[in-house]
């Protein structure tokens, strides 16, 4: 992998909201790049490339701080770290230069604008099946990109230009869902190719890949039709992983989990208490957290335990949980439950990555507000750590900040300052 993020840094995958370029006449343009299959797959491996490593700069590390810091999943271990600390505090401490919103804004415009470039050229591609990789696997990060963005703030650019206009996250996610569906149609039409395969990042499955982040979306957008149908599509038996090594690391464990510096889980029950506190014998928290760690050890686990540790684009349990919530919305109540109960009995030993509750099935009120509260309780559990806790509160309509039990701290980030200060269509910032 090394080999291949050399690649991506020497293209200078540098496109943002505004077209200022700065180019280095000793390497390629992409638009030269962008000229033939072989490039086009390098330009790819670069959106992984951005998205997962480069630890602090990493949209991994950025969503899992901001989702986690702002809902409690987290408590900051060194006020040094300043930027943390203010996204901890929460309110008016976090303002347009904290560098983790920027940080997270700026990755993932450079990655949608990236995968932009890619699917523009994707005609470049020399046979349909290295074509439909293409398409797929820029369609994907491209769909990460504006779903984070989305998790984060009300508005965002998705076109490229000097002042590029905002649209509300809906339509952000609209268009993800858009592209992801043309991907899954270019896939079907066209198999992926050996040569495609021999050249990209291996880890992620593309086909099912678009459909878990179709039915993610779709389930964020009130979709429930489409959040059923295509979790439904998605193969649990499958893996579908961002890989690492000693060179491209996990960006979590190699700068949060495997020290005591930046933050670490709040507590053996992941900060959850009261009605969203989880059973104590529930089998995923050792999974998850260490109940008595060292002095020296990060008390969180789960995906960031190893340098070369491999994350998972999606787990199993979350298209289960996508199901139940889409069944609970609609008043479909016993599939709700069914759908709940994968969950609560699989066991660690026949979940693809050992993350299994081993509880007893169901058996509070049959009533829709009853079920989805023991829904966002599991998937606060199921994908901890992973950065959905803050849109999760946001979405089930929990206590927010400001009013009495507040389980959140903020609904909505500020703008960069960056970015106000380069395009005068930024608007205002929220609230909170």
């Amino acid at each position: 992998m090394k080999k291949i993020l050399l690649l991506a840094a020497a293209l200078g995958l540098t496109l943002g909201s505004c077209n200022k370029d700065y180019l280095n006449p000793s390497t390629a343009s992409q638009d030269q790049v962008a000229t033939s299959s072989d490039g086009l797959i390098i330009l790819c491996n670069g959106l992984q490339a951005r998205y997962t490593t480069g630890g602090l700069l990493s949209v991994l590390y950025n969503t899992v701080a901001l989702g986690g810091l702002s809902a409690n999943e987290f408590i900051v271990l060194n006020q040094g770290n300043t930027e943390e600390n203010n996204i901890k505090l929460g309110g008016a401490n976090v303002n347009n230069s904290n560098g983790v919103v920027r940080n997270l804004w700026t990755q993932c415009q450079l990655v949608k604008a990236n995968a932009d470039l890619v699917l523009a050229n994707a005609g470049n591609g020399a046979e349909p099946g290295t074509r439909s990789g293409i398409v797929a696997y820029a369609s994907i990060f491209r769909a990460l990109a504006l779903g984070t963005l989305a998790q984060y703030f009300e508005q965002t650019p998705v076109v490229v230009q000097e002042i590029a206009p905002f649209v509300p996250r809906q339509d952000a996610l609209r268009s993800a869902v858009a592209q992801l569906e043309a991907a899954a149609a270019a896939l079907a039409a066209a198999p992926v190719s050996a040569d495609f395969n021999a050249k990209i990042i291996p880890g992620i499955d593309l086909p099912n890949t678009i459909q878990a982040l179709i039915a993610r979306y779709s389930l964020e957008l009130g979709d429930y039709d489409k959040a059923l149908a295509a979790a439904g599509r998605v193969d649990l038996t499958k893996r579908s992983v961002f890989n690492f090594d000693n060179n491209a690391r996990n960006p979590l464990f190699d700068v949060v989990f495997g020290n005591r510096n930046i933050f670490e889980p709040t507590d053996a029950n992941l900060g959850l208490s009261g009605v969203l506190a989880p059973n104590s014998a529930d089998r995923r928290l050792p999974f998850l957290v260490r109940t008595a760690p060292a002095p020296t050890q990060n008390r969180g686990l789960g995906f960031y335990t190893a340098n070369d540790a491999p994350i998972p684009v999606y787990v199993p349990g979350e298209m289960l949980l996508i199901r139940a919530e889409a069944y609970a919305r609609k008043g479909d109540l016993p599939n709700a439950v069914t759908e709940l109960n994968k969950v609560l009995t699989k066991t660690p030993a026949t979940d693809l990555y050992g993350l299994g509750a081993g509880l007893p099935a169901y058996s509070g009120p049959q009533t829709a507000d009853a079920i989805l509260l023991e829904i966002l309780r599991n998937r606060n559990i199921e994908l901890a750590f992973q950065g959905f806790r803050l849109a999760d509160s946001r979405r089930f309509g929990r206590p927010g900040p400001g009013t009495t039990g507040a389980e959140r701290n903020r609904n909505f980030y500020p703008y960069p300052r960056t970015e106000r200060e380069n395009n005068p269509a930024t608007p205002p910032d929220p609230a909170n």
